[in-house]
């Protein structure tokens, strides 16, 4: 337990309401302000791509014993699920019993949201804050951006508010700020495959299913309710890009084309694909995080990065660990507790936002290539006879919670080694045989 003070968390998303539990667990009067409604209160849909809890998204609920809560409405995907135009290829994520969860953000969000007031926290919806004051820890709230704002004092405020956060906003405007984005040239839409009429799953319900097609792909993850959310991920202009795809004709003769095994599972395509918004996709990066002792960014308000590796929300949720972490360690030194966390998580945020992007690669791309799934297959073999020495990359990243940071970098390593595997003469027959077994160890010496 810290000196009590009042802390206001502005975001009451995932990162803002697991924050606020953990703020409350040190002793804090905390206070969530949110300029939407109340998500507990309003239909959730037509812009999320489901979410794939992995071991620091755990690690973080389970610190503050609220993981169990969060399994009750988790589908464990132990598998890849590669629909192939003319095949269906199945890829095992980990080892035996290790999983990726998938759960609706809509159906998450509202469980933190009760979770965090249990705890004693207290929300304050369609409340807009449009300025900070940094030196004093003061919010700005009003309806309108021009118009009569009341101050609300608090010792300490974070910004939980996202990638288009406010409180960043102001933050830039120090000397010394770095910021930069970048949108990708693609967007996403949600659509949605519905359960069958018996309320199970039109396909296996333990697999993350991927349609990869280079430089578009479609995926789709499971819902409790015998659902699954798709996301159609492509570029907005150019071949195969979502400018040309004008009518209800030409959406399904694509489909059919180049995704056929989804027309029968998707019955309400064209209504989706239309009404649906077509969302961007953005790297954030910034540094400083921090304000002294009276102000923070947390989550994507520092740290927005693209979703192909699905570490949006554990990365979100592993910046929470590691505050609370400095805060055992260093008590009431706010000023040392928040220095010490951005030291130890840009790094590892910048880490993870690259690895994140080259992952799109992956999945619509490499999963579908011959070579790809053989270095795999590989990998996991190797990997298996010699655990102590070769973790493959996708398990260091989300079967994990070392830094990402040693992912990224011992990941180059391991490629650069089965780049040299795969030009072995006969690889494809040769691959679980002892002189690629003993090149391997050679190449890791």
């Amino acid at each position: 337990m810290q000196t009590p003070k009042r802390i206001a968390v502005v975001g009451s998303g995932l990162v803002g309401s697991l924050l606020a539990i953990y703020l409350r667990k040190a002793g804090h009067t905390v206070h969530i302000y949110d300029r939407s409604p109340d998500i507990r209160r309003i239909q959730f849909s037509g812009r999320s791509i489901n979410l794939a809890m992995s071991n620091r998204g755990w690690k973080a609920l389970d610190g503050v014993g609220v993981g169990d809560a969060v399994r009750e409405i988790a589908i464990p995907m132990e598998k890849r699920a590669i629909h192939l135009v003319d095949k269906l290829n199945f890829q095992n994520y980990g080892q035996e019993g290790e999983a990726i969860y998938s759960i609706s953000r809509g159906i998450l969000n509202r469980k933190m949201i009760d979770l965090a007031e249990e705890a004693g926290a207290e929300f304050f919806f369609n409340q807009k804050i449009w300025d900070v004051t940094l030196k004093e820890a003061t919010l700005h709230v009003g309806e309108t951006e021009r118009g009569v704002w009341e101050e609300r004092k608090y010792d300490i405020v974070f910004g939980a508010d996202g990638a288009f956060s406010r409180i960043r906003h102001r933050m830039q405007r120090q000397s010394m700020f770095n910021y930069s984005q970048e949108f990708l040239n693609m967007g996403y839409k949600e659509l949605n495959i519905p359960a069958n009429p018996d309320g199970t799953h039109k396909l296996d319900k333990n697999s993350f299913h991927i349609w990869p097609r280079g430089d578009y792909m479609l995926i789709a993850l499971p819902n409790l309710d015998g659902s699954f959310t798709c996301t159609l991920f492509m570029p907005f202009e150019g071949e195969n890009s979502f400018d040309l795809l004008k009518d209800r004709k030409e959406v399904e003769a694509f489909f059919e084309k180049n995704f056929p095994d989804s027309i029968d599972v998707i019955p309400k395509l064209a209504e989706d694909f239309f009404n649906n918004p077509t969302s961007t996709l953005v790297t954030m990066k910034c540094y400083p995080w921090t304000y002294k002792d009276k102000v923070a960014l947390i989550g994507d308000a520092c740290h927005a990065i693209v979703p192909f590796y699905g570490q949006g929300m554990n990365a979100g949720f592993e910046d929470i660990t590691v505050l609370y972490e400095m805060i055992e360690k260093y008590g009431d030194d706010w000023e040392l507790i928040f220095s010490e966390y951005q030291k130890s998580r840009k790094p590892n945020a910048d880490a993870i936002a690259e690895l994140s992007y080259r992952n799109f690669m992956e999945m619509s791309s490499k999963t579908a290539d011959d070579k790809f799934l053989l270095q795999k297959k590989i990998e996991k073999w190797f990997s298996d006879k010699h655990p102590d020495k070769w973790i493959p990359l996708y398990s260091r990243v989300t079967f994990s919670d070392r830094p990402y940071t040693e992912a990224l970098a011992i990941g180059d390593l391991q490629n650069a080694i089965m780049e040299e595997v795969l030009k072995i003469d006969n690889i494809e027959s040769v691959w679980d045989s002892e002189l690629v077994e003993n090149k391997i160890l050679e190449l890791l010496k």
